[in-house]
C-alpha cells in the first residue's frame, strides 16, 4: 500500500507558551512547522492540529485564549483539528478513527512538549505500527529543574533513534531533510 503521510502538530497552544513557560526556539519551531505544513498540503497530505482540552483539570478550556493555537501558526480550512485529553494524543480522541478513514500509515510529528505529549505520542504511535518521523528541530519544550530544554530535546531525539521497531519504525530527521525529501518527489 502506498504510504499516506500526515503531519501532526501537537499542542502549539498559547497556554503552553507564556512568560512563565518559555519554550526553546519557539520562533524557529513555528516557522519550520508552517513550512512543513505548506509542503504537506502541496503534496496532498493531511495536516492535523492537535489541541489539548483540559476541561477535566479546568485548564486549556476549549475556546479560551490558552486553548487557542499560537497566532503565528498558519492554518488552512483543509486542515484537521483534533482535541486531545491526555499526553498520548490517541487516548480517547478522534485521531485514530480519522487516520483510519484517510488510510494514513506514516506520521510526521512536531509540537510541544517534547518530553510529555510528543514523547507519549511517538511511543503510542509505534505500538500501533505506524511509521513515524519525528522532526528533530520541529518540537520544543521548556527548561526542567534538572535539565535545560535544549538537552531534553537532544536526549529524546537520541531515544527515538534507538527505539526497537514494531511493524512500524521511528526515524528522526531535521526539517531540511524532510523538505528535500518532500520536494524531490
Amino acid at each position: 500500500m502506498k504510504n499516506r503521510k500526515a503531519l501532526l502538530i501537537i499542542d502549539m497552544q498559547k497556554g503552553s507558551f507564556t512568560p512563565k513557560t518559555p519554550r526553546f526556539d519557539t520562533k524557529g519551531v513555528v516557522n519550520r512547522i508552517n513550512m512543513l505544513a505548506q509542503l504537506f498540503r502541496a503534496s496532498g497530505f493531511s495536516v492535523f492540529f492537535i489541541q489539548h482540552d483540559g476541561t477535566k483539570m479546568n485548564d486549556f478550556l476549549p475556546n479560551t485564549p490558552e486553548w487557542e493555537l499560537l497566532d503565528d501558526l498558519e492554518t488552512e480550512t483543509t486542515d484537521i483539528f483534533i482535541d486531545k485529553y491526555a499526553n498520548d494524543i490517541f487516548y480517547k480522541s478522534k485521531l485514530q478513527s480519522k487516520l483510519n478513514d484517510l488510510h494514513i500509515n506514516e506520521l510526521f510529528i512536531t509540537g510541544c512538549a517534547t518530553d510529555f505529549c510528543v514523547a507519549s505520542t511517538v511511543q503510542s504511535g509505534l505500538t500501533k505500527d505506524y511509521n513515524i518521523t519525528v522532526i528533530e528541530d520541529g518540537h520544543t519544550t521548556g527548561d526542567r529543574p534538572h535539565l535545560k530544554a535544549k538537552k531534553v530535546i537532544e536526549h529524546y531525539n537520541w531515544v527515538w533513534q534507538n527505539m526497537i521497531p514494531t511493524n512500524g519504525k521511528v526515524d528522526v530527521k531535521n526539517f531540511e531533510q524532510i523538505k528535500n525529501n518532500l520536494t524531490s518527489h
